[in-house]
């Protein structure tokens, strides 16, 4: 027969913590404690299976459970010497969520179960303190129910508030035992009025429908959300464990607390934490009363204190993690409630991890696996101060595109930005969606917020490539003039908003950030997973190893990326240089030039040019592969399309505005994605690419004169047939051989392809024939196999992934199963024309820890990301070694 309900108490517990997955983190741990001999109020565990078949059998018990449970209760008041219901000595529990993933504050609570008119009266004589058992009364009635029945819970908010002020009372503890009565006697009223029923004296009845509201909020929508956000899955859901109550508001020799073994913030070896006297549980997270500091609690009971250092060291070392503790301390005896592994900032994390490999607790790998990328990403950009984060209220949430914390004054146009950071303010770019006109504003912004666009929008890869925050696709931003609204509330030009990159939450006012230190603890982790990953050896892949390359398109985003620890650049996308000072107007003269003399002659200008900026990124990254990829938008990108910029630049270039309108007006595509762009242009216009080439091997040339190692790679952007490919590879070398013997160099390059067209990945091994190496352009080839506008994804993705249509953007993490597919294939292929064949991805997707882990079982000799997400992808490629060695 199944098994559902697991006791623990008495020293004595059926459960480990082993079994969360079963019994749930609490559940697990209290059991585990209790066969430590650590003073845990004793109880029982539901399991989560039972929360699955609740679920699955709209919402009625397995057959045999509520047997289980009495059997339980049972054991529990015979443990204790108590009943539940007793009138003169009864038992009180509490019951409590408890899934296998920590999700503190998602999920019900409720406390004090048992009471009831004839208990109250029973405590107040057992304890003789009548007015702590009126104020357990109370507490109950509240959270029951709110938490059983979803009363609001203003209503009984309300109900107290009135009544302390006609006592001329502030705290809840200045209240006599016969103002609690009267509390009392208002909220079974106020109970009855809303319910149409009388408040339940029945304990049982008390039990059973607290244990179903507990598993109800398993799906209550800000667990639901938690989950999301913090990608939670393939759980049954939570437990409930239901626990002999412990009561800190005894008096002032009793308190309750929450307490960590280090210091969640900074990860200090300090002991941590708060705590009341006086007080129940849900005080300290209500905020009702100020807690004071952990250590102040040995001036008060110093007892009390030692034996709780004393477990909170023990604890620690038995879990070798950080923990987490809530205690309780009634009339001079500590109980403890719950432990866990504490959640901690990204410094914490790894300064946690780095200190306990030194003090011979965990090994490096295990010190590895304790950090998440997402953790460690919190170190390289400002965060809002989490000292005040609790108190903000959210204004609206939009895509965490770019990470980091930003804040400003709000301005609507690029040349605002630029404006006003001239004159020494501090602005947040908001924009319907970016262009790469306005880069310069984008440079300058503190963070972006745009309301429409995806996490491969222009404005999420721009602000990613420049380490700039940015909230990407916040819907409910209505953008009109120089305002924008937001749940019926206006925001005006120059009004102070503040943004958080990295949870896609936006603050509708000034708020304080914090910038955490680079700290020696990190080179140390960083360099932990650097050895672990330059290792790696992979069947059927020569050469050892995983390198992380970043995507950079100038010198300044090199040299970040450099001291960040990236060994080569994966993408250079030429067509960002054209936006740089006087070469705009320079490549627009090129595009609506009518002929190709004329074509040349603006190409020769802007040949210069490049070669200056090619000249800076190969000296950044001496000794290290450069990969350039040639251009690749489609040409009506880089021209104005209202009649007011057309007018303008015809004057720039100076022909009549109605020529220029009807030349770009040729350029407009149906569908531009599609249409004549990469490789296309270099067949159609080959002098263009004919430029690129030549800037490129002059360059490379010059620095090498230097006595730098340059190793430049030509990258062919959306090659779809082996001719195509053929063709292009032929002028390159036509163009870098003559420029090579005319500089009397010995610049080694090579030639390559991005595979980011389905066909491409299906005719690899002809494709490979041309190509000295492959690198996945992993955003179109999600874009063109499923058919998605990567774009305009946000108006439906999320109801997919809420539908469990998808799991993931397949814009944000790899689609592993459709589009990985295809990278498997075009590795397979390609290795079967070339098997020692280079093979890198320079999507977005390079930056992302689980596509990370896909890209390294897949045999990849490289992954690249934009220069702030290279310490993260080191972490991430390290532990995709370490699951693979699993």
């Amino acid at each position: 027969m199944a098994k559902y309900v697991y006791f623990f108490g008495g020293g004595k517990a059926e459960g480990d913590a082993t079994m969360k997955m079963l019994l749930g983190g609490k559940g697990a741990n209290l059991a585990e404690m209790t066969k430590l001999g650590v003073p845990v109020p004793p109880g029982f565990t539901i399991s989560t299976e039972v929360c699955g078949e609740f679920y699955k059998n709209n919402k009625k018990y397995p057959a045999g459970m509520e047997k289980e449970i009495r059997l339980n209760l049972n054991k529990l008041q015979t443990l204790m010497g108590k009943m539940l219901g007793d009138p003169k000595d009864p038992l009180l529990v509490s019951v409590r969520s408890g899934a296998a993933v920590s999700m503190p504050g998602m999920m019900d609570t409720v406390l004090n179960l048992g009471m009831n008119d004839k208990a109250v009266i029973g405590i107040g004589k057992l304890t003789g303190n009548e007015r702590f058992a009126w104020d357990a009364y109370r507490r109950f009635i509240q959270m029951f129910a709110n938490v059983a029945k979803g009363l609001d819970i203003h209503v009984f908010e309300d109900i107290l508030e009135k009544i302390k002020s006609k006592r001329k009372v502030e705290l809840d503890t200045q209240l006599t035992a016969d103002d609690l009565k009267l509390v009392v006697s208002q909220y079974k009223d106020a109970y009855k009025k809303i319910t149409k029923t009388e408040f339940p004296q029945d304990p049982w009845e008390q039990l059973m429908a607290s244990i179903d509201a507990v598993f109800g909020s398993w799906n209550n929508p800000q667990a639901i959300r938690y989950r999301e956000l913090n990608d939670i899955k393939n759980l049954l859901g939570t437990a409930v464990n239901v626990q002999t109550m412990v009561f800190g508001n005894f008096g002032d020799d009793s308190g309750t607390g929450v307490c960590f073994s280090r210091d969640p913030s900074t990860g200090q070896k300090v002991f941590y934490g708060e705590y009341l006297i006086n007080a129940q549980g849900e005080d300290v997270v209500a905020g009702i009363r100020t807690p004071q500091r952990i250590e102040t609690l040995k001036k008060k009971n110093a007892a009390v204190y030692e034996k709780l250092v004393a477990i909170k060291d023990n604890m620690e070392a038995h879990y070798r993690d950080m923990q987490d503790m809530e205690f309780t301390i009634q009339q001079g005896e500590l109980f403890i409630l719950q432990t866990r592994n504490g959640k901690r900032t990204g410094p914490a994390a790894v300064k946690i991890a780095v200190d306990m490999v030194n003090e011979k607790r965990i090994s490096r790998e295990e010190a590895l696996m304790r950090v998440s990328p997402e953790q460690l990403d919190q170190l390289f950009h400002p965060m809002i101060d989490p000292k005040v984060k609790k108190s903000l209220s959210v204004i609206t949430k939009g895509l965490n595109a770019s990470p980091g914390a930003a804040c400003g004054r709000i301005v609507f146009t690029a040349e605002e930005a630029e404006e006003w950071v001239a004159q020494g303010k501090k602005v947040l770019l908001v924009r319907k969606e970016t262009s790469p006109e306005d880069i310069g504003g984008m440079h300058a912004a503190e963070g972006i917020l745009t309301s429409t666009g995806g996490m491969t929008s222009h404005a999420a890869v721009v602000a990613r490539g420049m380490g700039t925050p940015c909230v990407a696709g916040c819907k409910e931003l209505a953008i009109t003039g120089n305002s924008f609204t937001v749940n019926g509330k206006k925001y005006k030009l120059g009004d102070f908003v503040t943004i958080d990159g990295t949870t896609g939450e936006v603050f509708g006012t000034e708020v304080p950030l914090v910038t955490p230190s680079l700290t020696k603890d990190l080179a140390t982790f960083l360099g932990w997973a650097d050895e672990i990953r330059t290792k790696a050896v992979r069947d059927g892949i020569k050469t050892k190893g995983f390198v992380i390359r970043t995507n950079a398109d100038q010198p300044v985003d090199a040299q970040v990326a450099r001291k960040f620890g990236a060994e080569g650049i994966g993408l250079c996308r030429t067509e960002h240089m054209f936006f740089g000072a006087g070469k705009l107007d320079l490549f627009q003269k090129m595009i609506v030039a009518e002929n190709p003399a004329d074509r040349k002659v603006a190409l020769k200008d802007l040949l210069k040019l490049q070669k200056k900026d090619f000249k800076g990124i190969f000296s950044a990254m001496a000794g290290l592969p450069v990969t350039i990829r040639l251009l690749d938008p489609p040409l009506h990108e880089f021209v104005p399309s209202n009649p007011k910029d057309i007018k303008a630049l015809a004057a720039v270039l100076n022909v009549k505005p109605s020529i220029l309108e009807n030349k770009i007006s040729s350029l407009h595509e149906s569908n531009p994605m599609l249409g004549h762009r990469g490789c296309r242009l270099g067949i159609t216009y080959p002098e263009i690419y004919d430029m690129q080439v030549e800037a490129i091997i002059t360059a490379a040339c010059e620095v090498a004169k230097t006595g730098k190692k340059v190793f430049p790679e030509i990258m062919i952007p959306l090659v779809g047939t082996q001719e195509e490919l053929e063709i292009l590879r032929k002028n390159a070398e036509a163009v870098a051989s003559g420029i090579i013997a005319k500089k009397g160099s010995k610049v080694a390059y090579t030639i390559g392809t991005m595979i980011e067209i389905p066909r491409a990945a299906i005719t690899a091994d002809e494709i490979a024939a041309h190509a000295d190496f492959f690198s996945f352009g992993t955003n179109d080839l999600t874009q063109m196999t499923f058919g998605y506008s990567r774009d305009d994804v946000g108006s439906f993705v999320p109801e997919y992934i809420k539908q469990n249509i998808l799991h993931h953007d397949p814009f944000q993490s790899v689609d592993i199963s459709g589009v990985g597919r295809l990278v498997e294939t075009a590795i397979s292929l390609g290795r079967k024309t070339k098997p020692d064949m280079k093979m890198g991805v320079c999507g977005e997707h390079g930056g992302d820890p689980r596509s990370i882990e896909f890209f390294f079982k897949a045999g990849l000799n490289y992954v690249s990301c934009s220069p702030y997400r290279v310490p993260t992808a080191r972490l991430a490629a390290a532990q995709s070694v370490l699951r693979s060695k699993k």
